[in-house]
């Protein structure tokens, strides 16, 4: 039978460490403002892309289904209840680095946080509003590498936090390959 691996950090360890991100969270004043803010980052970000998005009747929609698009192109259906999945976790990821003891890491990790939500906000109007999937290839490269920074700082701060943006990160790893494979096929 093989033995376990041991971890990194000793059990006591990852205890202090939970017991110093409880009490942090507890200190902290202005949670429930906090929550909002990060709740209301992204809900922005979501109702960016949802003004320009394809909806069905209107000229943008025309046009994205003109473009020629992969075989693995999702349904339409799938993307709002992956978006609410991710983007709760994302608001998530943030508030909890935002309770975690004041830090130079957990500076760094909030400012990145808010770049990529940024970018986010970004790709929809780029790709949808502008009808320019080029473009919208170099934001979605900004918001991957910025949510890839993220992600490594704030696992620093708040292992669960870093946890949380894996199937963000994920999604926006085959987003990238999705506009990039539209790009492709839609050369002029």
């Amino acid at each position: 039978m093989a033995e376990p691996i041991e971890s990194s950090a000793s059990g006591a360890d990852r205890a202090s460490e939970m017991t110093d991100h409880a009490l942090a969270e507890r200190k902290r004043p202005g949670r429930g403002r906090a929550a909002a803010v990060f709740a209301g980052a992204v809900v922005l970000a979501a109702v960016a892309g949802a003004r320009v998005g394809p909806r069905p009747g209107t000229s943008t929609q025309r046009w994205y289904a003109s473009l020629r698009k992969p075989p693995f192109q999702p349904p339409p259906q799938v993307f709002a209840p992956a978006w609410t999945v991710l983007y709760s976790a994302l608001a998530l990821s943030g508030y909890r680095v935002w309770a975690s003891p004041d830090s130079a890491r957990r500076t760094l990790a909030l400012r990145l946080w808010a770049g990529q939500i940024v970018a986010n906000a970004a790709w929809t109007p780029t790709f949808f509003g502008a009808q320019r999937p080029r473009a919208a290839l170099g934001v979605l490269a900004a918001q991957l590498s910025s949510a890839l920074a993220f992600t490594a700082v704030a696992s620093g701060v708040d292992r669960p936090a870093g946890a949380l943006m894996v199937p963000y990160v994920g999604w926006s790893t085959f987003a990238f390959g999705l506009n990039e494979e539209i790009v492709r096929r839609n050369r002029p």
